[in-house]
This record gives structure tokens, sequence and C-alpha cells, in this order.
């Protein structure tokens, strides 16, 4: 879990590319998602994590995006009924 406030945008960038950052998530509702969602681009930067995996962000504690990760929410959904 990388804090989007704590990194530069330069080094965003390259860890980007290099594939050592995949998912962001918000830090106060606990949702994480692509980096494409729509919903996830609208987030301020001090409220955005970044995660490698898509299990990181599990563990941390967050759930899957219902807009940009529509089969793992509904996953997310069965199992925290």
């Amino acid at each position: 879990m990388l804090p989007h406030a704590d990194i530069s945008d330069n080094v965003l960038r390259s860890s980007i590319r290099a594939c050592s950052i995949q998912f962001a998530g918000h830090a106060k509702l606990k949702i994480y998602g692509t980096l494409n969602c729509k919903s996830g681009k609208r987030m301020k930067r001090e409220n955005r994590m970044f995660f490698k995996t898509d299990d990181a962000a599990i563990k941390a504690g967050y759930r899957p995006c219902g807009h940009c990760m529509k089969d793992k929410y509904q996953q997310w959904i069965s199992l925290n009924k």
C-alpha cells in the first residue's frame, strides 16, 4: 500500500509503466479499482492509495469497485452477506 501523497508524479508514472502499481483505492471509503476507473480518477490525491495486486488491496481491508471490477465486486458481495 502506497499513499499517493507520499510519491512524486515522476515516480508514480515510472511505477505504473513498470507494473509495480496496478490498482488504486480510496483510503476513507476502503474501495479499490483499476487505474482506468472513471470513479477512481475523481479521487483527491490525499485519499488515493496504490496497490501492486488486488490481493494486497483486499488484505488491507479494501473492497472491489462496483464500476470497474463488477465480477470481483459481485464475488465480494456474495462472500460478505
